[in-house]
């Protein structure tokens, strides 16, 4: 059973209107703005899972400046939901500083979403440092046992659409005024594994796992064997970034590593299993 624990949908309404949003949407300008820039509906999305043996996904919507636009994106998941029960798994998006957030949160959890995601910082104005700020979101998550997942990204390397500022650091802050919220940090969490050779961060980041979105565009396959080495295997959750990236590709890059059969099912599946609760087929 092979579960993506990081993909993102659009409605096709959203899709077709995507010169209006480029226009009024900051961030979505900066990340969806070059016409080669890929977008996926949820039907796209099931497809593509089809094409590359993929049994589950995790669906997240977008950084939005507005609200509207939160609420509108996740009821097109919760709706992607229902008509692909035993495929995709919805994960809310809210502006962690928004004073409706709290209230949408509630909405999507009566909808059946279970987990909160991707948040982004830069996109969405707040630090994840800031402990303060982000408390009843984090309470939230820790009293109703949502995983949380968020952007964080390497502080050094070539810059791209969308890299953002949320380091390492940052993310062991939170994590560690955090212990009772599962965290999946994305894109290896921005180098934050390797830290977890020093015994008292891996004792702080024993609530935290790590998904490869984005891994062939930054890091060398050999990633997935430095890990394996440092964390264990598992805490390593196989995530695509679709449609950034095919998860094809990814399980091309695992395949031609020769790890071993536990150590592959590990990353490609049971790991989220165990995480988000599922039933294994």
């Amino acid at each position: 059973m092979i579960v993506d624990c990081h993909t993102h949908i659009f409605s096709p309404e959203i899709i077709s209107g995507r010169e209006e949003h480029v226009q009024r949407e900051a961030w979505f300008s900066h990340l969806y703005g070059a016409p080669n820039a890929r977008m996926a509906s949820a039907r796209e999305l099931v497809a593509e899972m089809d094409r590359c043996g993929i049994d589950r996904a995790v669906v997240c919507g977008f950084a939005w400046n507005s609200f509207d636009l939160y609420v509108e994106t996740n009821s097109y998941i919760a709706n992607a939901v229902s008509r692909f029960p035993d495929r995709l798994i919805g994960f809310a998006n809210v502006p962690p500083l928004h004073p409706k957030a709290l209230a949408e949160l509630e909405r999507c959890l009566d909808l059946g979403f279970r987990g909160i995601g991707e948040l982004k910082p830069e996109g969405q104005g707040f630090d994840l440092a800031d402990g303060a700020s982000l408390k009843p979101l984090a309470g939230m998550a820790a009293e109703n046992g949502l995983p949380m997942l968020v952007h964080l990204s390497e502080p050094v390397g070539h810059l791209y659409p969308g890299k953002g500022g949320t380091s390492p650091r940052k993310g062991f802050e939170f994590a560690s005024k955090h212990p009772g919220i599962r965290l999946i940090y994305a894109h290896w969490g921005g180098g934050l594994p390797f830290y977890e050779l020093m015994p008292d961060v891996r004792e702080a980041l024993s609530n935290v796992w790590y998904d490869c979105s984005a891994s062939p565009y930054l890091y060398r396959p050999d990633i997935y064997r430095v890990a394996i080495d440092v964390l264990g295997r598992d805490k390593i959750l196989f995530g695509s970034d679709y449609p950034l990236i095919s998860p094809e590709r990814y399980i091309q890059e695992l395949d031609s590593l020769g790890l071993r059969e536990e150590e592959r099912n590990a990353i490609l599946g049971d790991n989220a299993i165990a995480l988000l609760g599922l039933e294994k087929a």
